[in-house]
């Protein structure tokens, strides 16, 4: 089977026992860089010298035919350098071959950076959205922050420090400056910090240089403000597209916080 092996995102001793007991059986080991993987298995005092094959962003694609069949004879552990394999890391295409071809994949858990800096970061964790890394290109970025802004949902993202600034001051231009956000560094680490705070507040304080692992966590956008009126409006221009009453007054309730079953009342009093 592929065994998909959380690691460490920073604090070794986060490293689980079925983890340790996984590296001293395996005779095979799929690792994101084989360097990082040969230092975490010295420090985690593992004797066992399994064989290491590179898989990595350039390489998956052309990799995991021959892993998914070697999966079928011998268990194949997959890791990345930190964190839950195929979450913003290598292994999503290996799994997906897996599941098409019938071999069995499971996983052993453990740390994620996403989840973790969600529960430190005081904002709601009942419904969240991880959006992996920020796009780079000033367009790809523009788009994707316009689409971003009105979402519902806490929003969690990956950043190099170097970028953090100008990223968090985008976020501020397309969020609003007082959109509640999150800046969690070194997660787990000796130097664990966590920078709450609005948005326009953060990329001020980020210009003085911000070291470290970097994952930004924003509060969900408010609800559009919309009348009984326009909302009615809605939901009748989506039932006559073709939208059943019941399901186009629960959408239009959900973008724009008024009540269902006042709209679907309105909507029926309307006919």
């Amino acid at each position: 089977m592929i065994l998909l092996a959380a690691t460490p995102i920073g604090n070794l001793g986060d490293a689980s026992t079925r983890l340790r007991e996984t590296f001293e059986a395996a005779t095979v080991i799929a690792a994101e860089d084989t360097r990082h993987t040969i230092q975490l298995l010295r420090l985690l005092g593992i004797e066992n010298r399994p064989e290491l094959i590179a898989l990595h962003d350039h390489n998956e694609h052309d990799r995991a035919a021959s892993l998914v069949e070697r999966a079928r004879d011998e268990d194949v552990v997959l890791v990345s350098d930190a964190g839950m394999p195929t979450v913003s890391d290598p292994g999503f295409r290996v799994v997906q071959l897996a599941a098409e071809q019938g071999v069995e994949v499971t996983c052993i858990p453990g740390p994620s950076a996403v989840v973790t800096a969600l529960a430190v970061s005081g904002l709601p964790t009942d419904r969240f959205a991880f959006e992996g890394f920020v796009p780079r290109k000033a367009g790809e970025r523009a788009r994707a922050f316009t689409e971003l802004a009105g979402e519902r949902r806490t929003l969690v993202f990956f950043e190099a420090p170097s970028r953090l600034a100008a990223t968090l001051a985008d976020f501020a231009t397309h969020f609003g400056p007082d959109r509640p956000a999150a800046v969690c560094r070194e997660l787990t680490k000796l130097h664990e910090e966590v920078k709450r705070g609005g948005l326009a507040e953060l990329a001020e304080w980020a210009e003085g240089g911000v070291r470290g692992e970097i994952v930004i966590v924003i509060a969900a956008g408010e609800a559009p403000v919309a009348s009984p009126e326009d909302a009615l409006a809605d939901v009748q221009r989506r039932v006559a597209a073709g939208t059943r009453l019941k399901d186009a007054t629960r959408e239009v309730a959900e973008a724009t916080g008024l009540s269902a079953r006042d709209l679907y009342a309105a909507a029926l009093a309307a006919k």
